[in-house]
Order: C-alpha cells, then sequence, then structure tokens
C-alpha cells in the first residue's frame, strides 16, 4: 500500500488492510483479553491490552510505520466482541465515524 492511497483511506479501512497483513496482532489481542476474562473481570481497557502486546512480546508487523497504531484499538476491541458475543461490552466503545 503506497502512502497516496492510503491517505484517501478511512481508518476502518487502513485498519482492516493492516489487520489482513498482521492477523498475529488479532491473535495477541484475543490471548491477552481471554487472559484477562479469566481472572474475573467483566470489562477492560482495549488500550491496556495493547500495552500489554508491546511490553511483553517481540512482536512484527507489516504494512504500517507503527508495529501497533492506537489507531486501530478500537476495531480490534470490536472485533474481538464481533466474534465474541458472549463478551459483548467487555470493551467499552465510543461511536466512530467509520
Amino acid at each position: 500500500m503506497t502512502d497516496d492511497c492510503s491517505s484517501e483511506l478511512s481508518l476502518k479501512q487502513k485498519w482492516w488492510l493492516y489487520h489482513k497483513e498482521n492477523p498475529h496482532v488479532y491473535d495477541l489481542v484475543e490471548h491477552f483479553t481471554f487472559d484477562i476474562i479469566e481472572r474475573g473481570y467483566d470489562n477492560y481497557s482495549i488500550n491496556s491490552v495493547f500495552e500489554r502486546i508491546r511490553w511483553h512480546t517481540d512482536i512484527e508487523t507489516e504494512g504500517d510505520q507503527f508495529k501497533l497504531s492506537n489507531n486501530h484499538r478500537a476495531y480490534y476491541a470490536r472485533l474481538f466482541m464481533f466474534n465474541h458475543p458472549e463478551h459483548d461490552g467487555f470493551f467499552r466503545t465510543k461511536r466512530t465515524a467509520s
């Protein structure tokens, strides 16, 4: 993906391209989120999950200048809750423009 093309994409579209290039990031989100759920939490912050990934893994990613962009957090939170509807509301989210 070139910078010219990426500047025309919405945040959600940029996240989706990143997610397709880096499915292992979601695997880590899911892993650490289930770890938190198993500890008894009813809700938690996706920000904390991202920081745990940053600090506790040696993650390599493709297609973005940042290994884990903060712009992607909300979409990973929503994807987790979509994939696991029994945990809907585990991450508190706000409406997004996209």
